[in-house]
């Protein structure tokens, strides 16, 4: 896996257009299935969906390849390559494919490809001066595979890959728990309590503020410009990772310690036992098909909700 990035002119590069034209590409994956294109279409087989002139709409198709003959606005192509023997008028993205300009083709827009690569046949493509090329070349096989079986999604193949993965995330939670609960007990133990006391409060405070976040971050992409949606999209993400380390440690703790006075009620658990065995849970639930995705929504409400819910005082008490 490598990373390439070609850019035309070094000095025009907008590192909050490229973050919003990418934010962009996943709300159309995760909005849209099929292809939209109102267009003059010669050939759509299984494999290949010809344009042969569509200058005002935007071509989405996942798990196809695309061949625009004459013209179109721009291209978005999920699984599959991009062959332009015409002209675009906007941007040609590709995830999971690669993008092929033609001889005498014109690309005046931006290039975008995420698991693939640029292929221009002429030495001196054309394109628009100042337009952006990004490139990442990696998971191309693993991205088709997703465009053409969207399940495998929702639904991971046991591998012995996938076992060591989850080995690997195993250990590595419970170390940054370890971590974390050494180096702020306090913080931890008192979110801890909050989540067992009201943990309605802390579900429904942390599920609205991360759609509000997420609602905002859109919002921003659409009406600001491309480096001021840039870094407010960029501080939210970091913001709500953050957040979710935390949570997620405060989340392991709170269950571990639950486990292991179901079956010892009388004792004090033990602090790392608890993180181990919470770390333990929370992977394996992480693993389950279709499951993950419901438990992967609890721990990011959660851990905003502890975020959100922070007081001054140690103590804290339920609406």
């Amino acid at each position: 896996m490598n990373f390439e990035a070609f850019l035309p002119n070094f000095n025009t590069v907008s590192f909050g257009t490229i973050f919003r034209k990418l934010l962009l590409l996943s709300i159309c994956l995760c909005c849209i299935s099929g292809v939209i294109a109102q267009a003059t279409v010669a050939e759509n087989s299984n494999e290949t969906l010809i344009i042969e002139n569509a200058p005002d709409q935007e071509v989405i198709s996942f798990a196809k390849n695309v061949v625009v003959k004459q013209n179109a606005r721009g291209v978005l192509v999920f699984g599959g390559d991009a062959i332009i023997e015409g002209e675009i008028s906007g941007d040609v993205a590709t995830i999971g494919g690669s993008i092929i300009q033609k001889q005498d083709a014109k690309i005046m827009g931006d290039v975008i490809v995420i698991g693939g690569s640029y292929k221009p046949e002429s030495r001196s493509p054309i394109r628009a001066p100042g337009r952006e090329t990004l490139v990442y070349a990696g998971y191309e096989e693993e991205l088709r595979s997703y465009a053409k079986n969207p399940s495998l999604l929702l639904s991971p193949q046991f591998s012995w890959g996938f076992l060591i993965q989850r080995i690997f995330s195993l250990i590595f939670w419970f170390v940054l728990g370890f971590l974390l609960t050494l180096v702020s007990p306090g913080a931890v133990s008192r979110a801890v309590t909050r989540y067992r006391v009201a943990p309605v409060n802390v579900f429904l405070f942390g599920a609205a503020g991360f759609l509000l976040t997420t609602i905002g971050v859109i919002t921003s992409v659409a009406v600001f410009p491309g480096f001021i949606s840039g870094l407010l999209s960029l501080m939210a993400f970091v913001s709500i990772i953050l957040a979710y380390v935390f949570g997620r440690v405060v989340m392991q703790v709170s269950i571990g310690k639950w486990i292991l006075r179901l079956f010892n009620p009388d004792s004090k658990p033990s602090e790392t036992f608890a993180i181990l065995i919470g770390a333990l849970f929370w992977t394996l639930l992480l693993s389950l098909p279709f499951v993950w995705v419901i438990a992967l929504f609890v721990l990011f409400a959660a851990s905003v909700g502890l975020v959100l819910t922070v007081r001054k005082n140690s103590h804290w008490n339920p609406a």
